[in-house]
C-alpha cells in the first residue's frame, strides 16, 4: 500500500510518501480501506517528538480516518462505513495510508448519509469538545459555560454541544465569527480583543462561570479564576508549552478546580461515549466543518509544514489516497 510515514522524529521533511507492506490485522483489529484522513495539530507534535508516545518505525502518521471495512471482522461487515479518531498513538500506527488496521473497540459506524470527507474534518475537534465539557468539565444543564476561541473548530463544537446540553454559553471570538457562533447556540459573543474583556464577561455572568474552556492556548489563569463561580471548573486543553501563574488562594476559596485534558489519554470507554454523541449530531445534520481543503495524502509533509507555520489556522486539511 502507499502511505505517508516517518523513519525518525524530526521536521516535516522527514515525512515520506511511498510503499509499505499492507497492515496485518491482529486479534481484535479490523482492516479498513481508508477513504479520508485529516491533519491534526497533535500529528505534528507526535512527528516532531514534542508529544512522546511509543512508535514503531516506519511509522504511518496521522490520527483520524473515515473508511470502509475491507473484510468482515469483529462484528463489522465488509463495506460498512466506519471511522476512528485515536490511531497514531500508544503504539498504534496512523491512518495516512490506503489501508489501516484498527482496534475494533476504537472503530465506530458512520451514520448513513454523512459525507466521509466532511465527517473526517470534524471528528477530532468534536470528540475533544465533548470530552472536555462532560468527562472533564462535568457540565450540567442550566450551568454557564465560557468558550474561549469559539470561532475555531474545537470552539464551535464546544458551543454546539454545550448549548444542546441546556447550558448558557458565553463565547469569545473575532467579530467575523460572531454570527456563526450565535447560530451554534451561544447566548452572547464578545470580541476577544475588546478592551476590558474580563469586565465585560463578568458583567454577562454576575454569578460566575461554571465551566471555562479556552482553546486559544493562552491560559490566563488569573483572569479565568476571577470569572469562576463557586465550584467552577477550568479545563486546560491547549498550550503545551504554556506555564501560566495559578492564583491558588482565590481558586481554593471558590472550591474551584483546574484540569488538564489531552484526548490522547482518553479511555476506550470515554472515546466510545464521545463517539456516540458525535454520531448523533452528525446524523442530525450538526457539526458541520467550517473551512476544508482537500489534498492527496502525498502532500502530507507540505501540510504539516503549513500547520506549524500557522497557515491552516481555522481550516481543516483533508487528505485522500
Amino acid at each position: 500500500m502507499r502511505a505517508a510515514y516517518i523513519e525518525r522524529l524530526g521536521p516535516p521533511e522527514v515525512i515520506r510518501w511511498g510503499e509499505l507492506p499492507d497492515p496485518a490485522p491482529g486479534p481484535g483489529e479490523v482492516l479498513v480501506d481508508v477513504r479520508a484522513t485529516v491533519v491534526d495539530p497533535v500529528d505534528t507534535f507526535v512527528r516532531s517528538g514534542v508529544f512522546r508516545t511509543p512508535l514503531t518505525f516506519p511509522f504511518v502518521i496521522g490520527r483520524d480516518l473515515v473508511g470502509v471495512v475491507a473484510r468482515a471482522a469483529r462484528g463489522f461487515a465488509a463495506g460498512e462505513a466506519v471511522w476512528c479518531d485515536s490511531l497514531g498513538h500508544g503504539g498504534r500506527q496512523g491512518p495516512t495510508a490506503e489501508r489501516a488496521a484498527v482496534p475494533a473497540d476504537r472503530l465506530y459506524r458512520l451514520p448513513a448519509g454523512v459525507c466521509p470527507q466532511d465527517a473526517v474534518a470534524v471528528l477530532h475537534p468534536a470528540a475533544t469538545a465533548h470530552l472536555a465539557l462532560f468527562a472533564h468539565g462535568g457540565l450540567r444543564p442550566g450551568e454557564t459555560v465560557l468558550v474561549g476561541g469559539a470561532g475555531g473548530n474545537v470552539g464551535g463544537a464546544l458551543v454546539e454541544f454545550a448549548a444542546r446540553a441546556g447550558a448558557r454559553v458565553l463565547a469569545t471570538a473575532a467579530p467575523r465569527d460572531h454570527a456563526r457562533v450565535r447560530s451554534l447556540g451561544a447566548a452572547e459573543a464578545v470580541d476577544y480583543r475588546a478592551p476590558g474583556l474580563a469586565e465585560r464577561l463578568a458583567a454577562l455572568a454576575p454569578e460566575g462561570v461554571d465551566v471555562l474552556v479556552d482553546t486559544s492556548g493562552h491560559n490566563d489563569l488569573r483572569a479565568a479564576v476571577a470569572l469562576l463561580a463557586r465550584r467552577g471548573r477550568i479545563v486546560l486543553m491547549s498550550g503545551a508549552r504554556d506555564e501560566p501563574v495559578l492564583p491558588a488562594g482565590p481558586l481554593y476559596m471558590k472550591d474551584g478546580s483546574v484540569r488538564g485534558f489531552v484526548i490522547s489519554h482518553a479511555t476506550v470507554a470515554e472515546l466510545a461515549g464521545a463517539a456516540q454523541a458525535v454520531n448523533e449530531r452528525l446524523a442530525a445534520g450538526g457539526l458541520r466543518p467550517r473551512a476544508v481543503e482537500y489534498h492527496p495524502m502525498s502532500e502530507a509533509a507540505l501540510l504539516h509544514d503549513r500547520m506549524e507555520r500557522g497557515e491552516l489556522h481555522g481550516r481543516r486539511a483533508v487528505l485522500r489516497p
